[in-house]
């Protein structure tokens, strides 16, 4: 086997289209099946749409909501706009992935769902390594891609230091009817502990996400009662939480996410997407990383089977590549989070940037890429 992908979220399903289309053979591991829903705001930048109709997997066929502006409100719900000067599209992770994987399967690229990769082992005198799945099953690839989310039991397989640290933050996901918002905006609402984004998806329905802390959480008891007590302070958020049709019965949720910095690279293992680094949802940007990430990793894998470049080589080239595109972004949004989520601040924040639209346009600039 040339390539063994872990995880079949955006980052491994482009990068086993991009290295199927240049003729390697793919196996992708996936611990679901599709299509499932996912914790994500579901807004992705259009600098990846040159990428995805490179792979013929143009999401227009999708129908998604063309999003122009964004909005950001303070805890107090005053409101600061500005323009997206690329612009982005909203579809729901439920759809998109599902379609990245016909696409994938119909490329030639064997997926096996429902099956969790348990161990990574690299045997240097063989130059390759060697997986083990939870049923017992192994596989043997020249390379490894790990696109396996925020977090996964490889990460302590790695002994990677995130993962021995506790994070505060939850991420709560619904989708729901609320035709009270033009469909061309993305919005961004403050509250304490916190902040939640909402912008359109396909047909006529909307992703609406947020993140907090397990303080905020465990200090209301439910999440309805969080939402009650904290997000409806909030009277941009009073209004969805009041007139929202939400569409399914129970919100999805994740725990322990970790903003903190990440290697790219554990044991020979090229990673890519939220394994590699995160960067806050306030930014609106996983999805665009994710998959130009998923570029980067393949083109560098391309020249490594083909010969051109050593294995040390190949992951020298893939870190440089992805500090040099990724680590301003991470380090930026991670110093905009620092000033949401604390009430006064916030409304300092939000105030201060309604005079400074300059300010607005680097911050949206240095937390999104150019078309790649």
């Amino acid at each position: 086997m040339d390539v063994v992908i872990i995880g079949g979220g955006l980052g491994g399903l482009c990068a086993a289209l991009d290295l199927r289309q240049r003729g390697y053979a793919v196996t992708l591991v996936e611990r679901q099946h599709y299509p499932f829903h996912r914790v994500c705001g579901e807004y992705i930048s259009n600098e990846v749409l040159p990428y995805l109709r490179r792979l013929q997997a143009d999401p227009a066929v999708l129908q998604p909501a063309d999003i122009r502006e964004l909005q950001v409100s303070s805890p107090a719900g005053r409101l600061l706009r500005a323009p997206l000067a690329l612009g982005g599209f909203g579809v729901s992770r439920y759809l998109l992935d599902e379609f990245l994987f016909r696409r994938a399967v119909e490329a030639g690229v064997t997926v096996w769902q429902n099956a969790t990769v348990a161990t990574v082992t690299f045997d240097a005198a063989s130059n390759q390594h060697h997986l083990t799945l939870a049923d017992g099953r192994q596989l043997a690839a020249r390379v490894v891609l790990g696109a396996y989310g925020k977090r996964s039991a490889l990460d302590r397989q790695f002994n990677r230091p995130f993962f021995s640290r506790r994070s505060p933050y939850i991420g709560v996901k619904y989708h729901v009817r609320y035709p009270s918002m033009p469909r061309h905006l993305i919005a961004l609402h403050n509250f304490a502990d916190g902040y939640a984004g909402i912008s359109a998806i396909e047909e006529d329905k909307y992703c609406l996400c947020y993140l907090t802390t397990r303080r905020n959480l465990k200090a209301h008891g439910t999440i309805a009662q969080l939402e009650q007590h904290v997000l409806a302070r909030n009277p941009r958020l009073r209004h969805i939480l009041e007139h929202a049709e939400v569409l399914y019965p129970q919100p999805e949720v994740i725990n322990e996410i970790s903003f903190a910095p990440k290697s790219c690279v554990e044991d020979h293992v090229l990673l890519c997407g939220d394994a590699a680094g995160l960067i806050t949802p306030l930014c609106g940007n996983g999805m665009a990383m994710a998959m130009h990430g998923a570029s980067l990793a393949a083109a560098r894998t391309h020249s490594f089977l083909q010969g051109q470049v050593t294995r040390s080589q190949l992951e020298t080239a893939y870190s440089a590549d992805w500090q040099r595109h990724f680590a301003g972004r991470l380090q930026t949004g991670r110093a905009v989070q620092h000033l949401f989520g604390q009430p006064l601040l916030s409304e300092l924040v939000v105030n201060a940037l309604r005079l400074w639209p300059g300010a607005v346009r680097q911050l949206i600039k240095r937390t999104h890429g150019n078309p790649f």
